[in-house]
């Protein structure tokens, strides 16, 4: 299944929600999609149960997050786009982080 979300993700580079959204804690990402011109570089878009949110690029090579600074905790962040940048590498077979 991770093979099957890497493979979709490298062809179609367009935007992958996961339904309802990717969750660790309380946060959620969603619009997720693939940096054109970086393979290792994923957008996506953060939200919590406050209703605040923003849109992210990470690095997924040493999980950085642009911008650093944010209404959403950084935290639980940190995990959420970690899984993504797991499942987008085709390691999501693995425990639940």
């Amino acid at each position: 299944m991770g093979l099957l979300l890497a493979l979709a993700l490298l062809l179609f580079p367009g935007p992958t929600q996961a339904t309802p959204g990717l969750c660790v804690g309380p946060i959620c990402a969603d619009e997720i999609s693939r940096s054109s011109q970086f393979s290792w570089q994923l957008r996506l878009r953060l939200s919590d149960q406050r209703a605040r949110h923003e849109r992210v690029v990470v690095d997924c090579r040493d999980g950085g997050i642009s911008p650093q600074a944010g209404p959403v905790d950084r935290g639980f962040a940190g995990a959420v786009v970690r899984r993504a940048c797991r499942l987008a590498a085709g390691g999501g077979n693995g425990p639940a982080a």
